[in-house]
C-alpha cells in the first residue's frame, strides 16, 4: 500500500482526456443521429415515425449500464468483440441519440404554427420548410437543454469503466485499489468532474436567461 500523491493526480488528469474524447464523439455522432430522428419524428411518414420511436423508446427505457454490457459482452458472444473505447462510444452514441432526438423534437414543435404555414405558402417542400425555416428557429430554443444534456453525458461517461475503458472513473478505481485511500482519490475525481461540468451548467443557465429576455422583448 502506498500514499496518494501528485503522480496519481496526474494520472487522473491523463485519464480525463479519454473522458473528454468519449463525450465529444458520443455528443457529435449521437447528435447527428438524434437530429435525423427528430426530423423523421416530425415528418409525415407514419412508418418512419414508428421506427424512430422504437429506437428512442428502446434506449430511453433501459439503463445505460445494461446497454454497455450488451454491446461489449453480448456482441462478444457472437464473435464481435469491440475495443473498449469503441464499445463505450457506440453505447453512448445510441443513448445520446435517443435523448437528443426527443429534446430537439420538442424544440421543433415549439416553433409557432404560423411559421410552418407561412413557409408552406411559399410553396416550399416539407424538407425545405424544416431545414431552412423551422430548424434555425428551433436551434435557438434547443441550446439550453442541449448544453444541459451534455453535462449529463459527461457524468454518464463514467459508466464506460465497466467495459474496461480507462477513463477518469476507472483510473480513480485503480488508484484506490493501490492506495486504499478512497476519500482522497474519489474526492479528486469529483473535483475534476465538477470542473468539467460546472462551466457548462453556468453556460446553459446563461442561455436560458438570454432566451427568456429575448422572448419577452
Amino acid at each position: 500500500m502506498r500514499s496518494f500523491g501528485l503522480n496519481d493526480v496526474w494520472y487522473l488528469l491523463i485519464a480525463t482526456q479519454w473522458t473528454i474524447y468519449l463525450t465529444v464523439v458520443a455528443f457529435l455522432v449521437g447528435g447527428a443521429l438524434g437530429l435525423w430522428l427528430a426530423v423523421v419524428r416530425t415528418g409525415g411518414s407514419r412508418f418512419g415515425n414508428g421506427l424512430a420511436l422504437v429506437w428512442i423508446r428502446s434506449f430511453q427505457n433501459t439503463p445505460l449500464l445494461v446497454q454497455l454490457f450488451l454491446i461489449y459482452y453480448g456482441l462478444g458472444l457472437f464473435g464481435f468483440r469491440l475495443p473498449p473505447f469503441v464499445a463505450a462510444a457506440v453505447g453512448l452514441i445510441c443513448y445520446a441519440s435517443a435523448f437528443l432526438a426527443e429534446i430537439w423534437r420538442g424544440c421543433i414543435l415549439s416553433v409557432p404554427r404560423q411559421q410552418w404555414e407561412a413557409a408552406d405558402a411559399l410553396a416550399l417542400t416539407p424538407w425545405q420548410i424544416r431545414w431552412y425555416v423551422i430548424l434555425p428557429q428551433a436551434l435557438r430554443i434547443a441550446i439550453p437543454p442541449t448544453v444541459g444534456f451534455l453535462v449529463k453525458l459527461i457524468k454518464n461517461s463514467s459508466l464506460a469503466s465497466v467495459v474496461g475503458m480507462t477513463e477518469l472513473m476507472r483510473a480513480a478505481t485503480a488508484i484506490n485499489n493501490a492506495t486504499y485511500q478512497p476519500f482522497k482519490v474519489f474526492l479528486c475525481a469529483a473535483i475534476i468532474y465538477f470542473l468539467l461540468c460546472f462551466p457548462l451548467t453556468m453556460l446553459s443557465r446563461r442561455f436560458e436567461r438570454q432566451l427568456d429576455v429575448s422572448t419577452r422583448g
